[in-house]
C-alpha cells in the first residue's frame, strides 16, 4: 500500500484545500507509478506555527 505523508503548516488550510492536496496526490501516484488509488494512503499533518522554524528562527 503506498503512503504519502504531507505536513503543512496549520495556517489558513481549507477542508477543500486537504481534500484536493489528497486528490492529487493520490492521482500522481496512479500517474507516475501506476499504482491503486484504492489502496493508497494520504495523511496530511498540520503542524502549529510555534512548533516549526526557518533559516534557524523559530
Amino acid at each position: 500500500m503506498p503512503y504519502i505523508y504531507i505536513r503543512i503548516p496549520d495556517e489558513h488550510v481549507t477542508p477543500e484545500q486537504k481534500a484536493e492536496l489528497v486528490t492529487r496526490s493520490t492521482q500522481m501516484l496512479v500517474d507516475v507509478l501506476g499504482e491503486d488509488p484504492e489502496t493508497t494512503m494520504v495523511v496530511i499533518e498540520e503542524v502549529p506555527p510555534e512548533h516549526e522554524g526557518i533559516r534557524g528562527e523559530g
